[in-house]
């Protein structure tokens, strides 16, 4: 290969070119039972093998009965014939003048067309007393009207939800097909890292950033296998890259993508696989590189704490998605600014800011004035990312602007 490498991209063409490269790597498929589908992409659509409710039952406690026997503003006695509670159908049908007990989720008996709520009758003996007429229909949850049988409830690509889930447990649903997720292996890189815990020599600091790729890739359901660090040095670096991308469906580094001396990733993914980009028009994160080493996707982030928040976020999520197949966006969030902001540089932009509600029910978000990539602390004292979209520009206070949740926390 050459030592040429692509030109600087907009960010734009960077999640399109990531689109593009998944539709090759989705990651196959597997059955997996419902306790452990949480969070997982569809593979298939899920298709009504019967419908809901399944029958016609009360909504209620009270009593069934035919509608028709009921007198407006007059009370009307029905003669009380049975009961029947939720679970198997005791076969009863209810004839003129008269009414069966029934609880919520009871089968409705044959010839009953609406519940009486238990609060609104008075029993007498083996007769019960209404003081007024009802419509046919009242509290009472009809056959298929929630689904209907053979319709299509969850589409392939859909993200299984608690309520998802829930529902295809409804409609005798054991287990689902889902695409597998993609394995990770993590790397940070520079000789200058500890492990915490261990004395500092000088110039030495503390690998935070291998917690903070572990703990993303884990809050987003992943479980990510972190390497030793990467040492400065090519041949070392090479070979434990080979070796991870040989057994991991995504390789994702931290640090050694600039263009320093010893930023030596970018040249040893050119010589060893395929760069897709190198360098995206972001602030901060602009030396991510993406491409291929062997079978798995990699994608190296720069090692900056906000650069690594602003890429994970963005482009190595978009990644993981699209390798499950999801197709579902997720969702983007608005926000006020509650001070203005001025932007003099053409690159989109990443700020941190502190997400709340106003009195207003509103959404709003205040910049954090620490703007250093290298800024941790303020990333800690952060909930959100602001996005300024590329090109200078000014910002009332007021403007609604993106957001994106640093963490579910």
């Amino acid at each position: 290969m050459t030592d040429s490498f692509p030109q600087r991209i907009s960010f734009a063409d960077a999640g399109n070119i990531i689109d593009q490269v998944v539709v090759a790597a989705r990651l196959e498929t597997e059955r997996v039972p419902l306790s452990r589908a949480l969070g997982r992409v569809l593979s298939e659509d899920l298709v009504a093998t019967l419908a809901l409710p399944s029958f016609d039952n009360s909504a209620m406690d009270g009593y069934a009965l035919r509608s028709a026997d009921l007198v407006a503003d007059a009370t009307t006695r029905l003669q009380l014939i049975g009961e029947q509670f939720a679970g198997i159908s005791l076969g009863l049908t209810v004839a003129d003048g008269q009414c069966v007990r029934i609880t919520t989720g009871a089968p409705m008996p044959a010839g009953a067309d609406a519940v009486a709520i238990k609060e609104d009758a008075a029993l007498d003996g083996e007769q019960v007393l209404l003081a007024s007429a009802i419509k046919a229909g009242t509290h009472v949850r009809r056959a298929g009207e929630d689904v209907r049988l053979g319709e299509s409830v969850l589409q392939a690509g859909q993200v299984l939800s608690p309520a998802r889930l829930s529902l295809s447990a409804a409609l005798g649903q054991h287990d689902l097909r889902v695409h597998r997720r993609p394995t990770v292996a993590v790397f940070t890189t520079g000789d200058e890292l500890v492990a915490p815990g261990i004395s500092l020599a000088p110039g030495q600091i503390y690998d935070s950033n291998r917690v903070l790729l572990q703990t993303l890739l884990a809050a987003d359901g992943y479980e990510p296998v972190a390497w030793p660090v990467l040492p400065d040095d090519p041949a070392r670096m090479a070979a434990a890259l080979a070796d991870a991308a040989s057994s991991f469906d995504l390789v994702l580094t931290c640090g050694g993508v600039s263009a320093g001396e010893k930023d030596h990733l970018p040249h040893l993914l050119q010589q060893q696989g395929e760069v897709h980009f190198w360098r995206v028009r972001m602030r901060p994160g602009m030396p991510v590189l993406f491409g291929r080493w062997g079978r798995a996707q990699f994608l190296g982030l720069p090692g900056n704490p906000v650069s690594v928040f602003a890429t994970y976020l963005t482009l190595a999520r978009r990644l993981l998605d699209g390798m499950q197949g999801r197709a579902e966006p997720r969702p983007i969030l608005r926000a006020r600014l509650t001070a203005p902001l001025r932007k003099t540089h053409p690159r989109l932009e990443f700020l941190r800011g502190l997400l709340d509600c106003d009195d207003q029910a509103c959404m709003q978000v205040t910049a954090n004035p620490a703007d250093g990539s290298h800024r941790l602390r303020a990333a800690a004292d952060s909930n959100a990312l602001i996005v300024l979209p590329e090109g200078a520009g000014d910002w009332a206070a007021g403007s609604l602007v993106e957001v994106l949740p640093l963490a579910r926390y």
